[in-house]
């Protein structure tokens, strides 16, 4: 039977994209928030719904807490959530420290850290059983930039991915004993198009010689990750933080 709501934020394109295809097949009913490219969105949903599975697409800018607050309640109206992938993100130009306005560096945190856990706190208030919720899963998406700390291109980027390390481990501790696992994927390079919104279309190609594996990773290849984690072979694992890197 399917029943059991995932939330993809950021899900029309890239790793969120196919963590919604992912979830789907694992019979979620996925609600896909999109920051403004619908059609995209719309195209995500209508590939569920032709293997007949159940979504929907819900216009939510994370770096607004009324589009987060429109996101959850939209699926509420879906069914009964179980799970939260925060997805959602953002990275700059290529740039240096000494070259970053307020700005940006304000906008990269809104977005996300800020609306990371703003869409937790409401996952939180309907899966904990300490809210009269039957428990859940809660994927943080950060990046081994928060390792690497990303010299002379976006440090403000990996400042934000260390920020998700430190809030994956504390509020899965939070709620450990609420029925709730939360954990992170760390992805490497990842064949996406989140470079060319950075300037830098071919960046994850050029710099795969520095992956152990010598490749760059697949979208699909996060979602495996993520789906498992949400899955009930994960069932010990909570505040931990898994590197899918090739071993970067």
């Amino acid at each position: 039977m399917m029943h059991k709501v995932c939330i993809v934020t950021g899900g029309s394109r890239g790793i969120g994209r196919a963590t919604a295809l992912a979830a789907a097949k694992r019979r979620y009913k996925v609600v896909v928030g999109y920051a403004s490219n619908k059609a995209a969105a719309d195209e995500v949903v209508a590939q569920i719904e032709s293997s007949n599975g159940k979504a929907i697409a819900v216009k939510c800018d994370v770096g607004n807490e009324s589009d987060i607050l429109t996101l959850f309640k939209a699926a509420d109206q879906f069914g009964p959530l179980a799970a939260l992938i925060n997805n959602a993100g953002i990275v700059g130009v290529t740039s240096r420290v000494d070259d970053m306005s307020a700005e940006r560096i304000q906008r990269m945190m809104a977005i996300n850290v800020t609306g990371s856990i703003l869409c937790a706190r409401e996952a939180v208030k309907r899966m904990s059983t300490r809210h009269g919720g039957k428990g859940g899963v809660i994927v943080n998406l950060s990046s081994v930039a928060a390792k690497l700390g990303s010299p002379n291109t976006y440090v403000d980027y990996a400042a934000s991915k260390g920020a998700i390390d430190s809030f994956t481990v504390g509020l899965g501790y939070e709620v450990a004993n609420e029925g709730i696992r939360v954990a992170a994927i760390r992805p490497g390079l990842i064949d996406t198009d989140i470079h060319a919104s950075g300037g830098e279309p071919d960046r994850a190609h050029r710099l795969s010689h520095m992956v152990p594996m010598k490749r760059v990773g697949t979208a699909e290849e996060i979602a495996n990750a993520i789906v498992w984690l949400m899955s009930d072979d994960a069932s010990y694992v909570t505040s931990a933080i898994l590197d899918v890197s090739g071993g970067r």
